[in-house]
């Protein structure tokens, strides 16, 4: 199955900008034949003040109503199979609008289906404390509204855009007419009649009042935007804000809501964090690169091509792990089944089918016996006695990827070697994981820490060994590929794997949702992919997703990992607590929730993520949209009441890197359960 494009093939209603007094009818820019993207509406602004956080910044802007329409007819936006430059994009290409260019880069959004039943994300709620959200959803829930069809613009800059898109509205309506009194108005010249022109005369001031309003409002926008400073930063440092708002409310509802809180902000936020020094490490400890040097030897042994088995590995169930692997193209494989009918090889097992699924091996001359030889020695050098970090995540991780290239929306987008990189980066992406958190790392004084100087210590370790390891004997996979397309894979590699670091989150996800969102307000709508930035973004938010894809799989898996990951978190507490070191959040297997924790994670760190891929892909991941709201629905119905969380002294607090103060809340909630316990007091006894 060869997947070797270059166009991300978006279908999405644009307006084509018409002169304000001309009859004549607009001209798709794209050409004969091409859809004639049309809004059916208008593009709806909520007022300034709520647009506007709680300290009147300008950054803080809400929400936008976007209303889509689908008129015309549609014809599919076509992907040459050409190579493509990191660099430079395509080579010869003459970009999207030019009608002679041929097939196009770009990806026309698709205008979202109406779910009413759906819960959103935070991200859609009102940014301010005092100005109710558009949607007037409480802070503890996010149940649809009235609005929940319309396409809500959340992330500044493209607010921003939007704004001045209906400043543009506001005058091409005053000056529709050559003779009309508002026109005349706009431009100053005294109407005919004053008796005739008075409605129309404040009318038009009005829209003029308005229009010079939202000019200033973009301006004030405008003029934050620093020189090194990103628009994606902009979103970053205002979902950072409503989350922070978010986790200080769960935080007052219990002790386990405190601790999750403190989890969620410690794992996903980009924060700097105070470093305890225990003892050095002793003169046996072994340096991390010299582990990595002296390359464990693997069990395989040279094998001719025709003795290879069938998916890579020895199992006298072959047959049996032949339907298992059926499903490699379906969303939901049981790679706990996949690892107990392999032998324990889940990961070679997984992508030894990937790779010819998509006929790789063929298209980079990649020989059978030198994959396997990489396959199995990758596979060795993750941990077996690690709980959830093991190479059964590795493998869910690569065929969750592998599923999600293969969509309708971008199963033509990408070169054949940024497939590859990406399945690589997957494979690699945790191997050797000890089992416990980069911030233990750092704790710990640890030789790693000190290595990477405390910057994404474990993904940095993760790549040097997965390169590493090609130094093997025959375990060059990527031997036939010429010096560019090593250096191109590396560096996309490198990218993606480094994008796994959890602290990293936000910042990916205001990226992605920047990116999606500016692109429905500008232009035809039409996501270009047309250099290695906007490409590699896409990349990284899709290994990102499959490598937080748990919450959004069958709930006997899912349930699964949710076992496996807090065994790995309380093995982590143990060693702190020998160790004398504060317990990290979720850590405590004496106080650790994991009905909530689960539900914490949802709430506030994968439905975001997954509700903007679905943005992107529109409309292929909605099926994992409602199986994630099914599994935050089982877990939540399995929370154990709990007593309410007396806040002392030691309440906790957050802490976020962000220009801007954020003011103190005051308000508490004690919790349902609480709440139930009042109501059940103030009963009359019978």
């Amino acid at each position: 199955m060869r997947r070797s494009g270059t166009a991300l093939s978006f279908l999405w209603t644009e307006r084509v900008r018409e002169p304000v007094d001309s009859g004549v009818a607009p001209v798709s820019p794209l050409g004969g034949g091409v859809i004639l993207r049309r809004f059916s509406g208008t593009l709806l602004l909520p007022p300034l003040s709520s647009r506007l956080g709680s300290s009147g910044e300008a950054e803080s802007a809400a929400h936008v109503v976007f209303t889509i329409g689908t008129q015309g007819t549609q014809r599919n936006l076509g992907s040459a199979q050409s190579s493509f430059d990191l660099e430079n994009g395509l080579p010869g290409s003459k970009g999207l609008l030019d009608a002679q260019s041929g097939p196009s880069i770009g990806r026309a959004l698709q205008p979202p289906v109406h779910h009413v039943q759906r819960r959103e994300s935070f991200l859609y709620r009102s940014d301010s404390d005092h100005e109710p959200s558009p949607k007037a959803v409480s802070r503890t829930s996010s149940a649809a509204s009235d609005l929940h069809g319309e396409d809500m613009i959340v992330t500044p800059f493209a607010q921003v855009l939007a704004s001045l898109r209906t400043v543009r509205n506001n005058v091409a309506a005053l000056a529709h007419g050559p003779g009309s009194a508002t026109r005349q108005v706009l431009l100053g010249t005294p109407p005919h009649s004053s008796q005739q022109a008075a409605p129309a005369e404040d009318s038009g001031l009005q829209l003029v009042q308005e229009t010079l309003e939202e000019l200033d409002w973009c301006l004030e926008q405008l003029e934050t935007l620093q020189t090194r400073r990103s628009v994606g930063e902009m979103a970053s440092n205002k979902f950072k804000r409503m989350l922070n708002r978010e986790l200080s409310y769960l935080s007052e509802t219990s002790r386990s809501g405190n601790q999750v809180s403190e989890y969620i902000s410690q794992t996903f936020l980009d924060q700097q964090a105070e470093v305890e020094l225990p003892k050095p490490p002793t003169e046996d400890d072994p340096w991390p690169m010299a582990q990595i040097t002296e390359l464990r030897r693997s069990s395989h042994t040279s094998l001719p091509t025709a003795a290879i088995p069938r998916f890579g590995v020895q199992t006298d169930q072959e047959e049996q792990l032949a339907k298992e692997l059926e499903d490699t193209n379906k969303w939901g494989l049981d790679v706990f089944k996949v690892a107990e009918l392999s032998g324990n090889r889940p990961l070679t097992a997984v992508i030894f089918s990937v790779f010819q699924e998509r006929d790789l091996l063929k298209t980079f001359q990649i020989p059978a016996d030198t994959l396997l030889a990489y396959l199995l020695t990758l596979e060795g050098h993750y941990h077996s006695d690690v709980a959830y970090h093991n190479s059964m995540h590795a493998a869910d991780v690569v065929q969750s990827a592998h599923v999600l290239l293969g969509t309708p929306a971008l199963e033509a987008v990408f070169t054949d070697l940024e497939v590859l990189a990406a399945i690589f980066a997957c494979a690699i992406h945790d191997v050797d994981h000890p089992g416990v958190s980069n911030q233990f790392l750092i704790n710990t004084n640890s030789e790693l820490a000190l290595m990477y100087n405390d910057s994404s210590v474990l993904e940095n370790h993760h790549l040097a060994v997965g390169f590493k390891l090609l130094q093997g004997e025959n375990c060059d996979i990527f031997r036939n590929l010429s010096t560019k397309q090593r250096l191109s894979l590396r560096r996309m590699v490198i990218d993606m794997v480094l994008a796994t670091d959890m602290s990293k989150h936000m910042s990916l996800l205001a990226d992605l949702k920047t990116m999606v969102e500016t692109k429905k307000v500008t232009s035809l709508g039409v996501l270009l992919l047309d250099n290695y930035s906007d490409r590699i973004q896409v990349l990284q938010s899709l290994v990102h997703c499959a490598d937080l894809s748990n919450p959004a799989k069958p709930l006997p898996l899912y349930r699964q990992w949710t076992e496996r990951i807090m065994a790995e978190f309380f093995q982590q507490g143990d060693r702190e607590r020998e160790s004398g070191l504060d317990i990290s959040p979720m850590c405590d297997k004496h106080t650790a929730s994991m009905e909530k924790s689960q539900v914490g994670f949802i709430d506030y760190i994968a439905q975001p993520l997954w509700e903007t891929w679905a943005d992107l892909v529109h409309p292929d991941a909605q099926e994992l949209l409602d199986t994630l709201e099914d599994n935050r629905e089982w877990y939540q119905s399995r929370i154990p009441c709990s007593p309410p969380h007396t806040m002392g002294s030691d309440r906790f607090k957050f802490e976020l890197t962000l220009e801007e103060a954020e003011e103190e809340e005051e308000e508490e909630d004690e919790g349902q359960c609480t709440a139930l316990n009042r109501e059940s007091s103030e009963l009359p006894s019978t």
